[in-house]
């Protein structure tokens, strides 16, 4: 989470500290009236509390007012002895313990036995990926700049290590200090006169990316702070104690780079070990869900929260993962989500939430090569993320495969060690198990109702992924980005990379083939001109089989029975409450995982995977949804259960393709939810998909309670001018709400609420409502609770205001009208013969019915019933009427195509 810190808020250039500024947080110390007379100490700490109080996007995503301070949780910080950091690069879930007693910031700076009076004190905070050092970082920070804590320090000077890596040119401490902090030039405390630097901590985070070499060959002794060095050798002289003796220094890095600094060095060593038990878990999941004012009194919230920390003292597989505060992170932002979504934030997705997770903990990570190495292959300084991706990615996709969530410890040494080679893939490996690896791994929880049967027979020791959707994530990531490719298709791709290198030198060519292909097989196949038609026919192939891979994984029918993948995620977090099942089942389906793949196509992830060196090309996306639609037409020609529809609107969400969703739901009639527990973040993503088709809303058991949820996302669709809450038993309530709402959306042209419960006077306001607005020309009432004076009175409704408003509203609520046949019985007979098969016949004749039985009008209303119900099944109808209405009977058959199945013997 080093990239937190190194996001600052980037201030004009033309700051002037006479303008007043204000910086206004809960609970936090404001800063005002900076003028050019004030202290340069407090010029200093009001300038890093605003640098430093800026949060990246991803954590404004939990609403509210917030800051830092009301979002941190002090993570266990323990004392290490000397001997127990050596050999940190070791093998993995290698536990360390210690009976050293916690600390805290106050006391991390006092002296120590060895310590030598007159000597700032060098402490070397250390932790895993995850463990929250970044946050520790910037909370220390905020809290000096208040005066809260390390107030024995007048100054505070905190330095990226990333970008002092960066720097190419030397410079002195000095000018470092001017060049980070203009208002502190030739401050006196960094003058090296007298013992002023005691009163100086420097702070320098991620020391893991400094190539330090303490050898006196290679850092060149200096206790000048005006004579330029490179930047590291500026910070080995101030770890000597050569430079500035009397300042302290604080020193962030990973357990990989604990033994770059010689012990000689370092005055206290002290491990940052996250979140170790459950009420620490529960105080930060309180801090992020029950932050906003709003959110206090909400008792959703509240339920989560005792739900959650229900099942963190379960010690269930969260308990073990959320240790880590990255996440606990994930399972609020999770939580947040699936609960908290609102149709005026911006979009959110699943997959978004974990590409932001991991942008927030390996954003610029790289694997690089050992301290004093001259190799500077862009093979040794690989993308972290990459790194994972071909390891544990390739470990993942294996397990999704095989139906598998557990491991065994033989197995992740040969999926993730097997093939090193050098001594520089060998460090690699070492770094990459010391740092990362507990990260994503974590060892099986053993429950005695929940054993794997295999693990029964077998002794050795299970590990899992620490978040049960990381696998799928990991594996749908190795998936798209190509990596399990056949052995033709890499070779295929080294080919094209090294001939589009050589360009158009045929000779070139030539020579570039032959290491890969015997020279005597060029005569016989042409190579030469295949191979550009061969590559894209195999790239081709392999995206297909992308495409094929998501549409088999999404319909399986062996999954056919479970519970849609939100509210799996749901469990995942919360428990599950009720009868738990006597084995646990090592063979779950992964039902997200195909999810993800269509998420990570998505524009937005895309861009964040590209700045973790995971570039997903536009060309792959292009091929992977043409293949895509093709294959999930033909499924849905298939009936399939309601959850595994819901999983389809899921996926087309995370895809946020608008021109895929209405091809894909082109194909379907309707989209039925029975059984469904429908969230506010399912009618929302209901909302979002069918705003891109002209599709109707209906035949849903949304009610009212499902229907107001989804109006909260009606002003968000714009492009919708045909809404349809047909047959979804909307009732007085709902109809009220959505005539209030209609004014928000502009662009609706006619509105579908036939075949629910609205009564007389919501149908008189909707009416009203629908005539108000400046774009609404028709509104559908029939099979309702209105009575047939309720009807006639909306037919007067419908028109004109008067006073100016001249618009009218075409108003559809039955058939007859009364005592005869109403003039917009056309448009709806229409509807009604479109669904009548899937509705209550007795109803449709119900609405069919009329009240005086005269001959006509009892041969209509036979010609109704026979219209609606017969389909286009071959029937012989004998009636007697006259050869007028013969006439009229058969016009109607023939306008409505039922010409060629329907025979009419008409007799006098």
């Amino acid at each position: 989470m080093s990239l937190l810190f190194r996001q600052r808020i980037q201030l004009p250039r033309t700051w002037s500290w006479q303008r007043r500024v204000e910086v206004s947080c809960c609970h936090c110390k404001t800063f005002s009236s900076i003028s050019s007379n004030q202290d340069p100490i407090e010029i200093h700490k009001s300038k890093l509390f605003l640098w430093f109080s800026h949060l990246p996007k991803e954590e404004k995503q939990f609403g509210g007012l917030f800051s830092p301070e009301t979002m941190y949780v002090d993570p266990l910080m323990i004392e290490r002895k000397e001997e127990e950091t050596a050999g940190l690069l070791r093998l993995p879930y290698q536990t360390q313990i210690s009976s050293s007693h916690p600390l805290t910031i106050e006391e991390l700076f006092e002296p120590t036995g060895t310590w030598n009076e007159g000597l700032g004190l060098n402490v070397l905070l250390y932790g895993a990926v995850g463990t929250g050092k970044a946050s520790m970082f910037r909370k220390l920070v905020l809290d000096w700049c208040k005066g809260t804590t390390l107030t024995r320090f007048k100054l505070l000077l905190p330095f990226s290590c990333d970008d002092l890596n960066q720097m190419s040119k030397a410079v002195s401490l000095n000018g470092l200090v001017d060049r980070k902090y203009l208002h502190l030039k030739n401050h006196p405390f960094l003058s090296g006169d007298g013992e002023q630097a005691k009163d100086v901590l420097f702070l320098f985070n991620g020391m893991e990316k400094m190539q330090v070499d303490f050898k006196i060959g290679s850092s060149e002794l200096c206790n000048n702070p005006n004579e330029p060095l490179p930047p590291s050798v500026i910070i080995v002289n101030l770890l000597r104690k050569y430079l500035l003796p009397e300042a302290s220094i604080m020193m962030v890095t990973r357990l990989s780079a604990v033994e770059r600094i010689p012990q000689k060095y370092v005055t206290r060593y002290v491990q940052i070990c996250g979140f170790n038990d459950p009420d620490r878990q529960r105080k930060y999941f309180t801090s992020r869900l029950l932050q906003s004012e709003e959110a206090a009194h909400n008792k959703e919230a509240q339920t989560l929260i005792e739900l959650l920390y229900h099942n963190l003292q379960s010690e269930s597989q969260l308990a073990a993962a959320c240790s880590l505060p990255s996440y606990c992170w994930l399972t609020c932002a999770t939580l947040h989500l699936l609960h908290f979504t609102s149709a005026q934030a911006p979009i959110r997705t699943l997959t978004g939430i974990y590409t932001s997770f991991f942008r927030l903990n390996f954003g610029g990570e790289v694997l690089g090569a050992r301290t004093g190495n001259s190799i500077s292959s862009p093979e040794y300084h690989s993308s972290l993320m990459m790194y994972v991706v071909r390891t544990l990615g390739k470990l993942a996709f294996d397990g999704v495969m095989n139906k598998r969530t557990s491991f065994s410890g033989k197995e992740l040494e040969q999926w993730i060690g097997g093939k090193t080679k050098t001594d520089e893939e060998l460090h690699q490996l070492a770094v990459f198990q010391t740092d990362v690896l507990d990260f994503f791994l974590a060892p099986c929880v053993k429950s005695d109702n929940h054993l794997p049967a295999k693990l029964s027979e077998n002794d050795d020791k299970q590990y899992v992924f620490a978040a049960p959707v990381m696998q799928e994530y990991l594996a749908a990531l190795y998936v798209v980005l190509g990596e399990n490719k056949s052995a033709l298709e890499k070779l295929t791709s080294q080919m094209s990379v090294a001939i589009g290198q050589a360009g158009e030198d045929v000779g070139a060519v030539v020579n570039i083939l032959s290491k890969f292909i015997p020279l005597r097989l060029f005569a016989i196949f042409n190579l030469l001109k295949l191979f550009p038609k061969l590559y894209e026919k195999i790239s081709s192939h392999n995206k297909g089989k992308i495409a094929r891979t998501m549409a088999a994984e999404m319909f399986r029918t062996e999954d056919s029975n479970n519970e849609d993948v939100l509210d799996q995620v749901e469990q995942s977090l919360l428990g599950v409450h009720g009868p738990q099942p006597k084995q646990w089942d090592d063979r779950q389906p992964f039902e997200l995982y195909p999810i993800f793949m269509g998420g990570l196509l998505q524009y937005s992830n895309r861009v964040l995977l590209k700045q973790l060196d995971c570039n997903i090309k536009s060309t792959t996306v292009a091929q992977i949804t043409r293949a895509l639609r093709k294959y999930l037409v033909r499924e849905l020609s298939k009936p399939q259960p309601p959850e595994e529809v819901m999983d389809l609107l899921v996926l087309l969400y995370e895809f946020q393709n608008p021109r895929l969703t209405e091809q894909v739901l082109s194909s379907i009639r309707s989209i039925r939810l029975t059984n469904i527990r429908m969230t506010s973040l399912k009618c929302l993503i209901l909302s979002s998909v069918l705003s891109c088709t002209p599709r109707r809303l209906c035949d849903n058991p949304l009610e009212d309670s499902g229907v107001c949820i989804l109006l909260e996302a009606l002003p968000q669709n714009q492009s919708l001018t045909y809404l349809s809450l047909m047959h979804t038993g909307m009732g007085d309530s709902a109809a009220l709400a959505l005539a209030e709402r209609l004014q928000l959306h502009t662009g609706l042209q006619e509105l579908n609420v036939a075949y629910n419960v609205i009564g007389d006077k919501a149908a008189e306001v909707l009416v009203d409502a629908c005539r108000d607005h400046p774009s609404i020309h028709t509104v559908h009432l029939y099979l309702n609770a209105i009575t047939d004076e309720g009807k006639q009175a909306l037919y007067g409704r419908g028109g004109p205001k008067g006073k100016g408003n001249e618009r009218r509203v075409r108003v559809l609520a039955s058939v007859t009208e009364g005592s005869d046949i109403s003039d917009q019985w056309h448009p709806i007979l229409k509807v009604i013969r479109e669904n009548a098969s899937s509705w209550d016949r007795n109803r449709v004749k119900q609405q069919l019915k009329v009240n005086s039985p005269s001959k006509h009008r009892k041969i209509f209303v036979f010609f109704c019933l026979f219209f609606t119900v017969s389909g286009n099944v071959a029937i012989r109808i004998i009636v007697m009427m006259p050869k007028r209405a013969q006439q009229i009977l058969l016009s109607q058959v023939e306008q409505y195509g039922y010409h060629q199945s329907v025979l009419l013997d008409l007799c006098i």
